[in-house]
């Protein structure tokens, strides 16, 4: 009897510990949101989104306010257009707000980063941001710099 319940308790023992990797890695890859909040979609046109990829965070002053929901190629300019969906709660973002992408932390994963201008009137569905930053790639930062120094000597 003693050594069915050790058996047993063990075993919930592993079942809890595979629940927790599994939300683990559920928070790791940005599936942690099983449901999709109602929010507003506005477009973003970049030149180079490095590694930016769908369902990457958009951040307003360090809260996130969206994510990704769509990233294609503009045929007529060739350039990356992005598709964010902002939650409905933050329906007051002015019509000028910047749109920049950044890389997080160690492991590299890129979002976008929004910074309010101050235009009285505010995003709605089916806008566009107009100020855009695109991604460094930090392998033409470091052909920038060869070639400069290159050139100097």
């Amino acid at each position: 009897m003693h050594s069915k319940n050790i058996e047993i308790l063990v075993g919930l023992f592993v079942v809890a510990g595979m629940a927790a990797l599994l939300m683990l890695a559920m928070k790791v890859s940005n599936l942690g949101d099983f449901t999709e909040k109602a929010g507003y979609s506005v477009t973003a046109e970049f030149d180079n989104i490095g590694g930016l990829k769908v369902r990457s965070p958009v951040s307003m002053a360090g809260v996130r306010v969206g994510r990704v929901s769509e990233i294609a190629l503009d045929r007529e300019n060739y350039t990356a257009r992005v598709t964010l969906n902002i939650s409905s709660q933050y329906d007051q973002i002015p019509l000028d707000t910047s749109a920049s992408i950044f890389t997080a932390g160690l492991l590299g994963e890129q979002y976008i980063g929004l910074e309010a201008g101050g235009d009285e009137e505010f995003l709605v569905a089916g806008g566009e941001l107009e100020l855009t930053q695109s991604a460094m790639v930090l392998e033409q930062l470091i052909g920038k710099f060869l070639f400069s120094k290159a050139e100097g000597e």
